[in-house]
């Protein structure tokens, strides 16, 4: 290598070398408007700051950052002091802020902030007016521009989450002078082809000029008067538009937009797959259930078979009829014995059983003569013998004692 050639990384060292042994870049005063700005996990601020001609990188790391009192945006003026310094991997140079104070805001935020107040008003943010984002769409539309980080991720997005979604692209200019036109036609579009279920209406991130297209009025309107739902997804998490305002549904990026409009098809295979557990298990005891109803209902119409309550009618019947066989047998048998008894106490008083000691009946006129006044001398009295009767002549009455 020839020496009077310098290599690129001593070159950047010697520039350093000037920078930091200036004394006019080691405190620096500036004014100008911020963008891009940025706050890291860490607390520590990365902005441009800018003016109509020029811009410059700027950090203020977070032992500065801590003490700033005032709430740092996009648009806004301020004034900063700091040091200018090489950043010598990449051969450009920034300032690192000591100290910040506002200038009051940027043209642009006041135009935003001016805008939001209007269209408050005029009910656009109106909670009562979003559609709800549909949770199965079949078709999803994405204004946004067709050759942007914005619609790869959308595009993957919606592959990995729900594949048997249909996707069309409304292409449109999302930066500069023609891009708030462009954005509202296609959501026109959009609505008159009638063919989407949900629209993604965004892009990805940028500084307050590159998202001012979605601060525009028309853009607004478009998203307003929308039948199809839409969902804003415009930069990155810390930006917010117009449109996030008016859309049904605000999402941080293009990422999560698509996120939004679409189910996890893993998620709802799990889902269905549990479902379909219950509805097994539902089954299976219902089945069940009614299985013992039917034995129940068996035994009880083996209980009911007519062959069956006859032979049990029959069975009550011969029982009761071996009842009353045997109290019909008690009571004949008891009332032969009454009919003995009495037998023989009638022939034990039968007045023909005396006769055969030797007395007789004696009767007149059909009358037995059981005194001496019963007869008169003259009457024919029949007396009866136990072989036979033999009829007499009263011939003479005597009382006893006589």
């Amino acid at each position: 290598m020839e020496e009077r050639y310098l290599t690129v990384t001593a070159l950047t060292k010697y520039i350093s070398y000037k920078f930091d042994h200036d004394r006019n870049l080691e405190d620096v005063l500036l004014e100008g408007e911020i963008s891009n700005f940025k706050r890291n996990a860490r607390g520590h601020f990365y902005f441009k700051l800018k003016d109509e001609n020029a811009s410059i990188d700027a950090a203020m790391f977070a032992m500065y950052a801590s003490r700033v009192k005032i709430e740092l945006a996009d648009g806004m003026k301020v004034f900063v002091r700091g040091r200018v310094q090489v950043y010598e991997p990449s051969g450009t140079y920034s300032i690192n802020v000591k100290e910040i104070k506002s200038d009051g805001v940027g043209d642009l935020f006041l135009a935003f902030e001016k805008l939001k107040k209007e269209l408050e008003a005029e009910g656009l943010f109106d909670v009562s007016h979003k559609k709800p984002i549909p949770r199965f769409p079949k078709t999803i539309g994405v204004v946004t521009s067709s050759t942007g980080a914005a619609i790869r991720d959308i595009i993957n997005t919606i592959s990995r989450r729900y594949p048997m979604c249909h996707l069309i692209l409304y292409p449109a200019i999302v930066q500069g002078d023609d891009a708030k036109l462009d954005i509202a036609n296609q959501i026109k579009r959009a609505n008159f082809d009638r063919l989407c279920d949900v629209l993604i209406v965004g892009r990805g991130g940028g500084s307050i000029e590159d998202l001012w297209a979605f601060n525009e009025r028309e853009v607004a309107y478009a998203i307003y008067n929308s039948e199809i739902p839409i969902i804003s997804a415009v930069g990155h998490e810390i930006n917010f538009t117009i449109a996030d305002f008016v859309a049904d549904m605000r999402a941080a990026t293009p990422t999560a937009g698509a996120e939004i409009a679409t189910p996890n098809v893993e998620v709802l295979k799990e889902t269905i797959k549990s479902y379909l557990d219950t509805l097994n298990k539902r089954v299976v005891n219902y089945i069940d259930n009614y299985k013992n109803i039917l034995t129940h209902l068996d035994k009880r119409l083996d209980n009911l078979n007519p062959i069956n309550v006859l032979n049990h009618k029959k069975e009550i019947v011969d029982s009761d009829l071996k009842r009353l066989n045997l109290m019909i047998k008690h009571i004949l048998d008891e009332k032969r014995a009454q009919f003995i008894l009495l037998k023989n106490s009638l022939e034990g008083n039968n007045p023909l059983k005396i006769m055969d000691k030797g007395y007789s009946i004696s009767s007149v006129n059909g009358k037995v003569v059981v005194s001496v006044d019963d007869v008169k001398c003259g009457d024919i009295v029949s007396t009866r013998l136990k072989d036979g009767t033999i009829k007499s002549k009263i011939v003479e009455v005597n009382e006893n004692g006589e």
